[in-house]
């Protein structure tokens, strides 16, 4: 039997997840990535996400403000609706507990995009006491 992943090891397994699943399901990886697991939750935090079509689907709207951010904003909500089985499964594969909820956000003006997942509980982690 395995030995349980630590904290660290848990947040780097999602973050991979993550980024597997929007270069596949959204087209793009992230050019940054962080995850953070508090007790049952996981914040995954990515930047450089935008793909060049939304990218400019935007400016030519005025720095992200307009129809082409709201836009933008609709079709991201309705991509991670539609890749939400597969996005859970991967990160409740990583994470080692089943997601429950999952909230997502984006930002037309910085290209940041942020996840809160909640799951089911705690994943097992290692004990951080030094040995």
């Amino acid at each position: 039997m395995r030995a349980a992943k630590s904290q660290g090891e848990i947040e780097a397994a999602v973050c991979d997840a993550v980024s597997r699943f929007q270069q596949e399901f959204m087209g793009r990886g992230p050019r940054t990535i962080h995850a953070h697991l508090i007790e049952n939750r996981l914040f995954v935090h990515l930047e450089g996400v935008l793909t060049a079509a939304e990218q400019r689907l935007i400016d030519g709207n005025g720095a992200g403000n307009g129809k082409g951010a709201e836009l933008l904003k609709q079709l991201r909500s309705h991509l991670v609706l539609a890749g939400r089985q597969l996005l859970e499964r991967l990160v409740g594969e990583a994470a080692g507990a089943s997601p429950v909820t999952l909230h997502h956000d984006i930002s037309p003006v910085t290209g940041e995009e942020v996840l809160v997942i909640t799951l089911a509980a705690p994943p097992p982690c290692r004990d951080r006491r030094r040995r």
